[in-house]
């Protein structure tokens, strides 16, 4: 348990990148949706490729690469 107090939506959020990193295939489309809304709307520092990916995700995504889901994720678990 962390010691660092940290709002829900963050810490589910981070669970999910979490979840997404080990096994992106095993996402649900809408945790899919979740991380590119994130990317796309709340990501501070996202790259370019990145807010593709989650635009990509958003129009189709049970379409998305295992390997861009893992690029959405990372984007979220290196975040200050």
């Amino acid at each position: 348990m962390s010691n660092d107090p940290v709002p829900h939506e963050s810490s589910s959020l981070h669970h999910l990148a979490e979840k997404a990193h080990r096994q992106p295939k095993l996402l649900t489309k809408g945790e899919v949706e979740e991380l590119a809304h994130f990317v796309l709307k709340g990501a501070e520092g996202a790259t370019e490729e990145q807010k593709e990916i989650a635009k990509r995700a958003l129009r189709n995504p049970e379409g998305i690469e295992s390997a861009d889901i893992t690029a959405l994720a990372t984007q979220i678990l290196t975040r200050k």
